[in-house]
């Protein structure tokens, strides 16, 4: 992890810790997901057998297998801090080789913050899904309007540069770096 900035490290951790690890055992795993699962579903009001709850459980197992086979390098089913920051480190280098399970992640990010369907995210919907993670509701607002450099809305081509900026970029006045909801690290 040497190559990685204390910046970046910090980025790359708050997203493992606040997003992934949702047990807070350390480590990523598939229970980590199926928690992810069921509070995402309980957020939008998705009961057990509502489509889009299946729609959630099939993106958000396609994640966890497209992750674990990327960042798991030792093939304990489990995804450790090392490993995460070691992939996402890989991405930074090379971020044109974007993979299956970015993208992935990325749209159903995009997918969950836009819940009017519109094409768009406005403060409103972006704070609502960041701070159903513990993150303060006044903080994502603030995150939003620095995210969206003061726009009101951001349409998907605009969420998917700024994805790239937060896990490539050292610049800490970067739009991208408040992507998930947080002011500073």
């Amino acid at each position: 992890m040497a190559a990685i900035s204390e910046f970046r490290k910090k980025k790359l951790l708050y997203v493992f810790h606040v997003f992934f690890d949702i047990n807070q055992s350390g480590e990523i795993d598939r229970k980590d997901f199926e928690l992810a699962i069921n509070k995402i579903c309980e957020l939008r009001g998705w009961p057990e057998g509502h489509a889009k709850n299946k729609e959630t459980h099939d993106a958000m197992f396609k994640i966890w297998d497209g992750l674990r086979t990327k960042a798991d390098k030792d093939n304990d089913g489990q995804v450790s801090v090392d490993e995460w920051c070691n992939m996402w480190d890989a991405y930074a280098k090379n971020p044109n080789a974007v993979l299956d399970w970015q993208v992935r992640y990325m749209n159903f990010m995009f997918d969950l913050e836009d819940a009017s369907n519109d094409g768009t995210i406005d403060s409103g919907e972006f704070s609502t899904v960041y701070s159903s993670y513990g993150v303060d509701k006044n903080e994502c607002l603030e995150a939003f309007k620095k995210m969206s450099k003061g726009a009101t809305e951001v349409n998907r081509d605009q969420f998917a540069e700024l994805w790239r900026e937060y896990f490539s970029s050292d610049d800490s006045s970067a739009p991208g770096n408040f992507i998930f909801g947080k002011t500073a690290f």
